[in-house]
């Protein structure tokens, strides 16, 4: 079967739910590690959080270990990522663990997984630059920047590997991608929509640079450098979680 076919099964198996072929696909290593990651900082923020609308919005870890853009500029420079472990709510940690298996899944399919882990590091960075600049003094929290990255790879994905991949799969990204815009936009008051639109820029930049246009060109192959980056983009954010969780439960001691 070549390049081509295999590629345009594997799409139409996960737009159309073809449950057989996806039995077949790799597992989405990489995105369940980093969700697992997130549930163990959201467990600890459940068993150290004293504010007691927690379930709601938990603006003690916020305060705690998110992403502080004045501490930040003060010098904790770690805030930018351990603010992208943290989640307010269980509505927040539930839709992004869910967005993030998702699209995930489907990027790990598509391409190597290491790609999945570097866009998620550098598109959560990329997004917390980009609210630092617009809304420096706002804490900003959750994994969102890094998990519409994924979203915008994919956009790029369909559009430079147009001859696999179906007008309407292109449609439902580019779908997606508004609401995300809308969305952010509706609710500015509670979304950092700044976060979201640097970790979208992030990911198709990074997707341009990657995917290649070329259908003889197997998306899916990366060389060693690529799979060292994407393993420790994998340890920066496991390191970052971990951080995290150390900040909340010593509580003022190392920060």
């Amino acid at each position: 079967m070549s390049l081509r076919q295999v590629e345009e099964n594997e799409i139409e198996a996960a737009h159309e739910g073809n449950a057989v072929q996806m039995l077949r696909s790799p597992l989405p290593l990489y995105t369940i590690i980093l969700i697992a990651m997130i549930g163990a900082v959201f467990v600890t923020q459940f068993l150290t959080s004293s504010d007691p609308y927690f379930f709601s919005v938990d603006r003690y870890s916020a305060i705690t270990a998110g992403f502080d853009k004045p501490a930040f500029i003060a010098g904790e420079y770690w805030r930018i990522l351990t603010g992208a472990a943290i989640h307010s709510g269980i509505l927040h940690v539930l839709m992004n663990c869910y967005a993030f298996y998702s699209f995930g899944k489907l990027f790990e399919m598509l391409t190597n997984r290491a790609h999945l882990a570097i866009v998620f590091l550098l598109s959560a960075i990329g997004g917390g630059i980009l609210s630092l600049v617009f809304k420096p003094d706002v804490t900003s929290v959750g994994a969102s920047g890094g998990i519409v990255g994924l979203i915008s790879y994919l956009a790029v994905y369909a559009f430079r590997r147009r001859q696999f991949i179906s007008a309407e799969f292109r449609r439902s990204l580019l779908i997606n991608i508004g609401f995300i815009l809308i969305f952010g936009l509706v609710l500015f008051r509670l979304i950092d929509n700044f976060g979201h639109i640097g970790g979208l820029i992030t990911g198709a930049i990074y997707g341009l640079i990657q995917i290649p246009s070329d259908e003889h060109v197997d998306p899916r192959s990366a060389g060693a450098v690529t799979n060292i980056a994407g393993v420790v983009s994998v340890v920066i954010y496991g390191l970052s979680c971990l951080l995290a969780i150390l900040l909340l439960i010593n509580g003022d001691k190392l920060a």
